[in-house]
């Protein structure tokens, strides 16, 4: 089975790690500084670019690039960095209506919200009583963060990447196998029965497996309580209101 083949980490699904350049996470100066892109690096890992600054003391910092700054923008870094594009600042810094991207949960988490490419969250008030800043996910989703979590002013670099179509498997490929994504995901009931517990004409086993099943059995409903439809009580009585409503 694929899962077996996976943990054994032979060639063909091992992670291409020593290509990536690593996790980018906030470490902000003492103090609030202004740093100098020298340049964009391209991480196999993930569909943003990320930024390369430089500091007049010889430190450099990298960051999830935001849509629109350029090798030469002087970006300011730090808890009380102004709200322009692509700096990093509090979310406490920042207006009603800013679009944020790599916001942290907690303050000194690195960043966890609206990471991917061409994504960005929005600031829509603030909590008078508590203090906490309510922000809008792309998802609709609204949290209470704390004012003191850091986040990138603007939009993630990297939008409309899924507007190109592949063209070809095999272009789509080499683009899984470069991010270490197991593609295509092939049914399993679509398998030979050698392959896959439900491969075959007949269907194979059933979905639903033990626990205690050893780890090539186990695939589909792992210690299910049930599957299928529910027709319990709450099912029952959604059915009769609907009858009752049909007549």
């Amino acid at each position: 089975m694929i899962q077996q083949r996976r943990g054994k980490g032979s060639p063909a699904f091992k992670s291409p790690g020593h290509r990536f350049f690593g996790n980018i996470h906030y470490k902000l100066p003492s103090e609030t500084m202004g740093g100098k892109v020298l340049r964009f690096i391209h991480d196999p890992a993930r569909d943003v670019l990320v930024a390369e600054l430089l500091f007049p003391n010889g430190w450099k910092f990298h960051t999830l690039a935001a849509e629109g700054i350029a090798v030469g923008d002087i970006l300011q870094v730090g808890t009380d960095a102004p709200a322009l594009r692509g700096c990093v600042t509090r979310l406490g810094n920042v207006a009603d209506g800013t679009p944020v991207f790599n916001v942290e949960s907690h303050p000194g988490d690195g960043g966890k919200f609206s990471r991917a490419s061409g994504t960005s969250a929005f600031k829509i008030g603030e909590d008078e009583d508590t203090g906490r800043v309510n922000l809008q996910l792309s998802s609709k989703k609204v949290l209470s963060l704390s004012p003191n979590c850091i986040a990138t002013v603007g939009i993630a670099s990297g939008g409309g990447r899924l507007e190109k179509p592949f063209m070809k498997a095999g272009t789509k490929y080499h683009k899984m196998h470069a991010m270490n994504r197991y593609w295509p995901d092939v049914r399993g009931r679509a398998m030979s029965a050698y392959d896959h517990p439900y491969g075959g004409r007949t269907g194979g086993k059933p979905t639903s497996v033990s626990h205690g099943a050893p780890p090539g059995r186990k695939a589909g409903h792992i210690g299910a309580r049930r599957t299928g439809r529910n027709k319990g009580k709450s099912a029952r009585a959604s059915n009769s209101a609907s009858a009752q409503g049909k007549s």
